[in-house]
């Protein structure tokens, strides 16, 4: 399944795209942070275009919970902030509903 890649790849591309700003504002980088966030964020829409969902508004929200539990990586792996077990309930139940927009049986 593709999807699976084609979301985490997606959600790594926002994060990256998003934090390249975060930097820039809130950390006091660089202004030259934004060219590589411009072209993450891009990346970013491409590759969720690429999802096999039938509409765009249900490939979003399914991408959803990708990016709840991707960001919650990033904040352990890239800001070494350990998420609690709130945190990791939070985002398994997110996949779950992400999974449940996806993969559910539709009428015609």
């Amino acid at each position: 399944m593709l999807v699976y890649p084609i979301y985490f790849a997606a959600a790594l591309a926002e994060i990256a795209g998003c934090f390249a700003f975060w930097a820039w504002l809130r950390l006091g980088h660089s202004a030259l942070w934004l060219a590589p966030g411009l072209m993450s964020l891009a990346a970013f829409a491409w590759l969720l275009a690429l999802s096999p969902a039938d509409h765009a508004g249900r490939a979003y929200a399914a991408y959803g919970g990708i990016y709840i539990a991707a960001s919650l990586l990033w904040l352990w792996l890239v800001e070494g902030h350990r998420p609690d077990p709130w945190d990791g309930l939070g985002a398994g139940l997110c996949l779950v509903g992400a999974g449940i927009i996806l993969w559910a049986p539709r009428a015609g």
